[in-house]
This record gives structure tokens, C-alpha cells and sequence, in this order.
């Protein structure tokens, strides 16, 4: 019975299961985003927040029990670097999985397990959230655009009618004095 057992076995045997894990964990680091199955990609999860967190943390023993599941010295300098500063300020949850489709030949269910961007005032901010933000941003440098176009068109007019009513008055007083004459 395999009550209380976390991992799956995927199939395999230990040592397999171990290989296959320092690949998809390296391949994920190396890519940001790769395409595996659903039962893979659960699985993977679990191995690449603890390396995040381990390159979070930083230090000798950190790096070394890293490089105990990566297979490349430049994909730890990137969780020791890049990585760990991208998700400083995250408590955890560094990966997502999205379902895709069923695999044609098997059938599988194929997903893709991707890192997700910094937080940003308690907001994941990935390029949705950025691209949200820009056009935020464009939104309101336009209204402010249209809101000086229409203050200086609405002085114009009222420059304009301020010269029309003199014309006027000008035209009148003119009238009247001829009149007069």
C-alpha cells in the first residue's frame, strides 16, 4: 500500500526516477519553460521550488546540495544569480502548470511547466501583468493628452468668442456712431 507517499513513481525504478528529474529540472532552469507530461510536470514541481529555494538561501552548502540535481555548472550559476533574485520576495510557488491537450500517439496528458515572473506589490507580474500595466500607463498619458487637447481648444474658443464679442461690440459701437453722425 503506498498510503502517505508523496511522489509517484512515474514507472520507473529509483535510479531512473533520479535521472529524470536532474533532466527536467535542468532542462526547466536552462529554458524557463518546457512541455512534459501532467504527471511529469506535478512531479517536477516539487524538485525545482527546492532548488529555487536553495538558490534563495545561497550559500556553499546550498550551491552543493544544488548541484546534487542540476547537471550543469551554468544552470546553477543562473539559479544562484538571476533566479534567486527574480523570486527574492516570493514565499514560494515558483512554477505553473498548464494542461495542454492529450498526446496523439499515447494519449498522455501534456502540459507545460513554466517559471512564473517577480511579485510586484503582492502581484505575480509575468508578461500579462506587464503588458496590462503598459497599457495602463499608455491609457493614462492619453487621457492626460486629451484632457490638455480639450483645455487648450476650450481656451481657444473662448479666446475666440471673447474676440468675436469684441468684433461685435466694436461692429455696434461703429453702427451706433454712424448712426449718430
Amino acid at each position: 500500500m503506498r498510503h502517505r507517499k508523496l511522489a509517484s513513481k512515474l514507472g520507473r525504478t529509483s535510479a531512473h526516477r533520479k535521472a529524470l528529474y536532474r533532466n527536467l529540472v535542468t532542462s526547466l532552469f536552462e529554458h524557463e519553460r518546457i512541455e512534459t507530461t501532467d504527471a511529469k510536470a506535478k512531479a517536477l514541481r516539487r524538485v525545482a521550488d527546492r532548488i529555487i529555494t536553495l538558490g534563495k538561501r545561497g550559500d556553499l552548502h546550498a550551491r552543493r546540495q544544488a548541484m546534487q540535481s542540476l547537471r550543469s555548472r551554468e544552470v546553477a550559476a543562473k539559479v544562484f544569480g538571476e533566479l534567486a533574485e527574480r523570486f527574492r520576495e516570493r514565499p514560494g510557488g515558483y512554477t505553473r502548470v498548464v494542461k495542454l491537450r492529450n498526446r496523439t500517439g499515447d494519449a498522455a496528458a501534456v502540459s507545460i511547466i513554466e517559471l512564473v515572473g517577480p511579485m510586484e506589490s503582492g502581484k505575480p507580474a509575468g508578461k500579462k501583468a506587464a503588458r496590462k500595466k503598459a497599457t495602463a500607463k499608455k491609457a493614462a498619458e492619453e487621457t492626460k493628452s486629451k484632457k490638455a487637447a480639450t483645455k487648450k481648444t476650450a481656451a481657444k474658443k473662448a479666446a475666440a468668442s471673447e474676440g468675436e464679442k469684441k468684433k461685435s461690440t466694436r461692429k455696434k459701437a461703429s453702427k451706433k456712431s454712424t448712426a449718430k453722425e
